[in-house]
């Protein structure tokens, strides 16, 4: 392989905007942020989610943020600051430098996922 996962999760760490769980934790109590959920929806079953996030699978988060789409989400459109996560902030990673590379501004993700939002006592639901 040229490029493997590792490093180019490594090289979305250099260029996109990363919370700690805690920050996020904080943050999403503001109206004006949205928390995507880009976890597989078996994860979201079997684990729970935070309330009010908006769940898009990663395999369709291109098609979901893209305005001129015809699968496009309104969320993704709403102006608010959006917070990828998924389990453990590696997908997240590679989607929230996607969504920036598409031109998607105010997008973010947090550093260990759903698991580091459990671990520091982040509100959960189940579904």
């Amino acid at each position: 392989m040229k490029v493997t996962v590792k490093q180019l999760v490594e090289q979305a760490y250099k260029e996109i905007e990363t919370l700690t769980a805690e920050e996020a934790i904080q943050i999403s109590k503001n109206e004006n942020v949205l928390i995507i959920d880009i976890r597989d929806i078996r994860e979201l079953e079997r684990e729970g989610r935070i309330p009010g996030s908006f769940h898009s699978p990663r395999g369709m988060l291109e098609f979901w943020a893209d305005p001129d789409s015809p699968y496009h989400h309104e969320q993704f459109s709403s102006g608010k600051k959006l917070i990828l996560h998924c389990a453990k902030g590696w997908r997240s990673a590679l989607g929230t430098k996607t969504l920036q590379d598409m031109g998607l501004e105010n997008i973010c993700h947090f550093d260990g996922g759903f698991e580091a939002w459990k671990e520091k006592g982040g509100p959960i639901e189940k579904i």
